[in-house]
Formats: C-alpha cells, sequence, structure tokens
C-alpha cells in the first residue's frame, strides 16, 4: 500500500530482459536504506526489491505487468519516480494507492500557467475505470487530483514542487503514463455496473 507522494526520483542504471520479464537496476538516494523482498513503487508499479549492490538495487517486472504499464518502454539514463510502501500509524498526505496500476494514458496536452502547469491525459475507456471531478488519480505513482473529468479525458494541475521532483518536468505531449485509478471508485462503479 502506497500514499502517492513519490520520495524521490531513481536512475535506470541496466536492464536485462529475462524471457517474457524485465530486469530493472535502479540507482537512487534511497537504496541504502532498502531491504530485499521489500515492496517499492517504481512509477506506481510496485514492485519486489531482489538484489542489493552498493547504490543500485534490482527488481523484476513480469509480462504482465509490461502489458499493463510503461515499464517496458524504460530506457538506460531514465527517470523513475520512486515511493517506499506506507508505514501503519503515519500520516496519509496523498491518498490510498495499491501500486496495480489499472492501465496506461498518454499525455495530450501541457499548458504553463505563470507558476503552474495543466497537464490533460487521454486514456482508453473501455476498461471502464472512472476519473471524477475532484477525486483522486495516480500517474506514474503520483497522487493527483482530476480536474476537468470527461468520459476519456480529464487535467490535473501541477504545482511548482511536483514539477520539480517528479517525473512530470519530463513529459511531452505523447509521453506514455501509468494509472491507477481511486480505489473506491472503482469499487463503486463496479457496484453499480453489477446493479443494472
Amino acid at each position: 500500500m502506497f500514499t502517492g507522494i513519490i520520495e524521490t526520483l531513481g536512475t535506470v542504471t541496466q536492464l536485462e530482459t529475462k524471457g517474457g520479464n524485465l530486469d530493472i537496476t535502479v540507482s537512487s538516494n534511497i537504496t541504502s536504506e532498502l531491504q530485499i523482498d521489500q515492496s517499492v513503487a517504481h512509477n506506481g508499479v510496485c514492485l519486489t526489491v531482489v538484489a542489493i549492490s552498493g547504490d543500485t538495487y534490482r527488481v523484476t517486472a513480469i509480462a504482465e505487468t509490461l502489458k499493463k504499464t510503461n515499464l517496458g518502454e524504460l530506457g538506460m539514463g531514465d527517470t523513475v519516480n520512486l515511493e517506499r510502501a506506507m508505514i501503519m500509524g503515519s500520516r496519509l498526505d496523498g491518498h490510498i494507492v495499491q501500486g496495480h496500476v489499472d492501465q496506461t494514458g498518454v499525455c495530450t496536452n501541457i499548458l504553463e500557467e505563470n507558476g503552474s502547469w495543466i497537464f490533460s491525459f487521454e486514456y482508453d475507456p473501455a476498461t471502464g475505470n472512472p476519473t471524477i471531478e475532484k477525486g483522486s488519480i495516480t500517474i506514474d505513482g503520483t497522487s493527483l487530483t482530476v480536474v476537468n473529468s470527461r468520459k476519456t479525458t480529464f487535467d490535473v494541475a501541477i504545482i511548482p514542487y511536483t514539477y520539480e521532483h517528479t517525473r512530470f518536468n519530463t513529459y511531452k505531449v505523447g509521453t506514455v503514463v501509468n494509472l491507477e485509478f481511486d480505489v473506491i471508485g472503482k469499487y463503486v462503479a463496479k457496484l453499480m455496473q453489477q446493479a443494472k
């Protein structure tokens, strides 16, 4: 379980394909605090630490994960948003994030607004994942508030701190992002669908 508050950025230092899986080696300033078997969200995807060496650690993304997320598009030197699992009893500063990406979306517009940014995203509505005006959404692991919710698109407003300390400063029109929709919204949508 995560909160969607990004702790730090990591840098991809090695990528190795093994069958249908991808081993991802990441350098980060939190590596010394990690342990084998610990869960870490990478661009919002919960992955298990399987090896640690110096300031780098390795995780494995299986084929199912690669199909549903943007991790298969990572390249050497790319940055990833990192968050360790939340500690029970701490403040929940973002929202409840499972680290289970529902689908990917695409950045369709970036508008700078005198010190903040409005990012627009489009996604396939066929999966039935809803956005709700002023509801929560997780983009590459970052907990955000939806504005301008529509059937296939939504916007988020980004403050300077988030822009500087997450992958948002690398996004361009066409960037593929991981989306985890609000867990409560997903359950409500599912129950309403079953009630029909």
